[in-house]
């Protein structure tokens, strides 16, 4: 059923109409949100009542979910949701709703992988039509303005002759996903552990990129918690193809185009496989896990210029990314003051040579490849060419006069781009900050840098007395206060990072909440039939998960597992235990997008085996 909805909707992409009218959303305290609140779409906040109203009128709901780091989700709202042509259909025929995904993130997934599903590939802005009973119907990625208006008089034209089969179509279709779902819930046959070892090698070795490193031939993720688990796991030999695999990916990560060579810092990801064209986000969330990748990828291959890779990170976030009473915001802008995607970090040939001349403009031009082809809009972004030393030798300048070129030529040109500067979401995220907490840790661990324990030491201030009420969590944290409901991940990164805090400095006051936290995402999270991202989903279909993958992020129910079986508490580790027997053909099937959990069942004795 599923099938022949997805065939017949995708044939009528290409639309028209008018009308302009106020939404809810304008001073909405998420800065994503706050910028549609001048939108003529009539924007609703997602809530029970968008449903009731849905029903109430009997129209399907258009949930639109975007961030603000979002190129694409800017675009579109240029182009459609600033238009009053667009704003009149959707206002008139469907109840317009505006969703910021790092406010609701188990909606956000649910809808991911419907779209996933239906058109084979998902991404923000991510685009949404509902039953008014909130089964989905049709999704999207971008769409330009003539496309969107096409399919928008296109759907309200089927709601109108066709809403009964419609209706029924997304329910069995949605209730067929949730039927397939919950079979692999069904616990597995014992695992052999070797096996799922050897599976995680053959997939990694089989999904990466010999030549330019990474997953895959397309664009380019960092995939942390992937890289994290196979460094950890492969073998140290010299010349084994994993171990260079992985060594390669962090060096492409490292010198070509999704680091800031100017300013420190990773962009989300790259656009091109050879690493060298960024959407320009950049979010705390990278700069947690790639510090620590770095961090321990310097011990385990001997690189110590992965050190200065990390060092290079965290200072860019003590630096830029600090938000008010100790924690962190979620992200900088890929767009400009000028709505230009990278305008902060792109360099043309006229602003290079009013900023630096001389020697200095030679070096910043062979250190940081800014002459030759263009990589973007006529205009350069800097990478790691060849090293100040190289650089040097080729000029034949002595080394410490290049290191002083160097340092003078970052010094101007970050100088000449902070009015560029790109715009920053200020809300503080409750997991991400988690995330950071673990890094920062990790940095005073290894680089022995005060800055980095004491911004640790505030970040564990803010997490217990902002955003844990003594019974919940709070989600996030805005300029004007609380956003949002905590979800599972929300609930195991604070944990996480409260129970290495108090590793690391002995609280035992730590360690009590990092365990009530865990419990209480026990008892909220998980049941019998699995985990769910949120305790308060308001649509129906939402599958429980036996396994929750890892993407750019760690899957918040293994990192719980681990965590449980580290807490002195005997039920947790029950629990624990007894998850770990779940999903095991998944595992197997799909090693590499489940890497923490294969690394937990591979590190834990099988249960013949346990005490």
């Amino acid at each position: 059923m599923l099938s022949i909805l997805t065939v017949v909707l995708c044939l009528i992409l290409p639309m028209g109409a008018q009308a302009a009218l106020t939404n809810e959303l304008r001073d909405h305290p998420s800065p994503y949100l706050a910028l549609h609140g001048g939108d003529p779409v009539q924007w609703q906040s997602w809530s029970r009542q968008v449903l009731e109203k849905a029903r109430a009128e009997d129209k399907l709901v258009f949930i639109s979910s975007g961030y603000f780091a979002c190129h694409w989700c800017h675009v579109m709202q240029q182009e459609s949701y600033r238009d009053p042509q667009v704003a009149a259909l959707l206002n008139k025929h469907f109840i317009p709703v505006k969703v910021d995904r790092e406010l609701q993130p188990a909606l956000d997934a649910h809808l991911i992988d419907f779209v996933q599903r239906t058109r084979g590939q998902a991404g923000w802005p991510l685009n949404v039509f509902l039953t008014p009973e909130g089964y989905p119907v049709f999704g999207m990625t971008y769409a330009p303005k003539a496309s969107f208006l096409q399919l928008l008089g296109r759907l309200e034209q089927l709601w109108a002759a066709q809403r009964e089969e419609l209706r029924a179509t997304a329910r069995q279709a949605s209730l067929a996903v949730e039927g397939s779902e919950k079979q692999k819930v069904e616990p597995a046959t014992p695992l052999d552990r070797p096996t799922l070892e050897s599976a995680l090698f053959a997939m990694a070795i089989n999904l990466g990129d010999d030549m330019e490193g990474g997953f895959g031939h397309q664009s380019r993720f960092p995939m942390s918690p992937q890289w994290t688990v196979l460094l950890e796991r492969a073998s140290p030999t010299p010349g084994n193809p994993l171990r260079e695999l992985i060594e390669l990916t962090l060096d492409q990560m490292a010198n070509q185009g999704m680091r800031d060579h100017i300013g420190g810092g990773f962009f989300r990801y790259t656009v091109d496989p050879g690493w060298q064209l960024p959407h320009f986000e950049k979010m705390l969330y990278n700069q947690a896990l790639l510090s620590r990748l770095y961090l321990r990828a310097a011990a385990i291959l001997n690189r110590p210029d992965y050190l200065e890779v990390a060092r290079d990170t965290l200072d860019f976030t003590l630096r830029v990314l600090k938000g008010s009473g100790g924690g962190f915001i979620a992200s900088l802008s890929a767009v400009d003051p000028e709505n230009r995607e990278g305008g902060g970090y792109l360099w043309d040939t006229r602003q290079l040579e009013q900023v630096l001349d001389g020697d200095a403009l030679t070096f910043a031009r062979k250190r940081w490849r800014l002459a030759g082809a263009p990589v973007s809009q006529g205009a350069y972004l800097p990478v790691n060419e060849r090293s100040a030393e190289q650089v040097a030798r080729d000029a034949g300048w002595d080394a410490g006069y290049a290191k002083n070129l160097e340092q003078r030529a970052r010094q101007k040109l970050l100088a000449a781009r902070s009015p560029r500067n790109h715009p920053r979401d200020e809300k503080q995220l409750a997991a991400w900050n988690g995330l950071m907490l673990s890094a920062l840790l990790d940095g005073a661990r290894v680089l022995k840098q005060a800055r980095y324990l004491e911004a640790a030491s505030d970040l564990r201030d803010y997490l217990v007395d902002q955003l844990w009420d003594g019974n919940r969590l709070v989600r996030a944290r805005g300029p004007k206060g609380p956003l949002g409901q905590a979800a599972l991940e929300d609930y195991v990164y604070v944990a996480a990072g409260l129970h290495d805090w108090a590793v690391f400095s002995g609280s035992r006051e730590d360690r009590q909440l990092a365990g009530v936290l865990a419990r209480q995402a026990w008892e909220r999270f998980h049941d019998g039939q699995g985990w769910r991202h949120s305790d308060d989903a308001l649509l129906p279909g939402i599958a429980h998960e036996a396994v929750i993958s890892d993407g750019p992020l760690p899957s918040p129910a293994a990192l719980l597992i681990r965590l449980s079986l580290q807490l002195d508490d005997p039920r947790l580790k029950t629990m624990a235990l007894r998850a770990l027997e779940d999903g095991h053909k998944i595992l197997l099937e799909q090693p590499i997008w489940y890497a923490t959990r294969v690394q937990l069942l591979l590190e834990t004795p099988a249960p013949s085996n346990r005490p």
